[in-house]
């Protein structure tokens, strides 16, 4: 069981793969979350991207944009509101600063297969010249211990996705 500061929200951060289906998830634990634990707020890295305009994938300029996120979600948290962050987000370096500045931190980690999202072609990035893309041509830092693992074959719904993850979250909170 985590160690939960009642003080304070909670940061569910859900990181994978682009196209594993970490917002369709977010949006499916909103409601759940918001009446288990309190006030929640969801959003995912492609929404925050287009709140400010950021369009560097540099990944320079992608851990700077981390960290921003990260001192946001603190800001959201220390006032007792919750975060569903759905986000790429599989750069070692970003999560461990997340971990140091975020007290009520779970991990929720979408383990896929790149090779099949690419041939799904759920997202155009993995068939296009994109550069700077995670799996593609940035080397993803998968977490080794995330709080918890679900993998996502694509022969399940997200709605079964999104209860079994609920149910993980019960137990460890």
């Amino acid at each position: 069981m985590k160690n939960i500061k009642k003080n304070k929200g909670v940061l569910f951060r859900i990181s994978g793969l682009p196209g594993s289906g970490k917002t369709r998830v977010a949006k499916k634990l909103l409601s759940e979350i918001r009446k288990s634990y309190g006030p929640t707020i969801m959003w995912s890295g492609d929404d925050i991207r287009r709140i400010f305009k950021n369009r560097d994938y540099h990944p320079d300029k992608r851990y700077k944009f981390g960290v921003q996120n990260v001192k946001l979600i603190k800001y959201f948290t220390n006032q007792k509101i919750n975060v569903i962050f759905a986000t790429v987000g599989l750069d070692k370096k970003i999560r461990s600063f997340t971990k140091k500045n975020i007290s009520n931190y779970l991990e929720i980690f979408i383990r896929t297969d790149f090779k099949k999202l690419k041939k799904m072609g759920l997202r155009k990035f993995y068939k296009n010249k994109s550069v700077y893309v995670w799996g593609k041509d940035i080397k993803p830092e998968f977490p080794t211990n995330p709080d918890i693992e679900i993998k996502n074959d694509f022969k399940i719904s997200i709605n079964q996705i999104s209860f079994k993850i609920i149910d993980q979250i019960n137990k460890q909170l």
